[in-house]
């Protein structure tokens, strides 16, 4: 991962350097226009909202996890790929416009990737209990034999996908009135 990021950074500081604008500029720079960029902010936030939801849902919930595993999670209420994606594309038409290619882009995104927590991703996580539940009988005898078994929750239902959405969508534009760009 660190080398990834690495990777885009040096990508970041050949782009600036060929566009002209800056000659590897001064880095703190690079901090603060990633920090200011209105639309990569909102996907974060809308992310990052939607899971700190999650682990206060799961304060109240009678099956203790720990919280900084719900914090890292997926699956559960409300969907944060569903929150960031919806939270990117509103984040596009507000501040690139609906005619914006980028705008296009992200929606398309969204699209596909609810579909994807609330169909394939979500058939997955019953199919995991299930297979977890015939492993368990199966190997009654000898828990050795049972490993931690199958995650079962990674997918969404469609309500979860709608409140991810719609938490996107506030977030978008709540970003959109806290960095000035509306």
């Amino acid at each position: 991962m660190i080398m990834g990021f690495s990777l885009i950074l040096h990508i970041i500081c050949l782009t600036e350097r060929i566009d002209g604008n800056r000659l590897l500029g001064d880095p703190v720079e690079y901090i603060r226009d990633f920090f200011s960029n209105y639309v990569l902010m909102s996907a974060i936030v809308g992310w990052f909202s939607a899971q700190l939801i999650k682990v206060i849902i799961e304060l109240f919930n009678k099956e203790k996890k720990s919280l900084i595993r719900v914090l890292f999670s997926t699956g559960g209420m409300p969907s944060s790929h569903s929150s960031a994606v919806v939270s990117l594309c509103i984040a596009c038409a507000i501040g690139e416009g609906l005619s914006s290619p980028f705008f296009a882009v992200t929606l398309v995104l969204a699209g596909v990737v609810m579909i994807d927590a609330s169909g394939v991703r979500y058939e997955t996580g019953k199919q995991a209990k299930i297979i977890n539940r015939i492993t368990k009988e199966l190997f009654s005898g000898n828990a050795e034999e049972i490993n931690s078994g199958l995650k079962e929750l990674v997918g969404h239902t469609p309500f979860q996908v709608v409140m991810g959405a719609a938490l996107g969508i506030i977030v978008a534009v709540a970003m959109a009135f806290a960095m000035g760009v509306l």
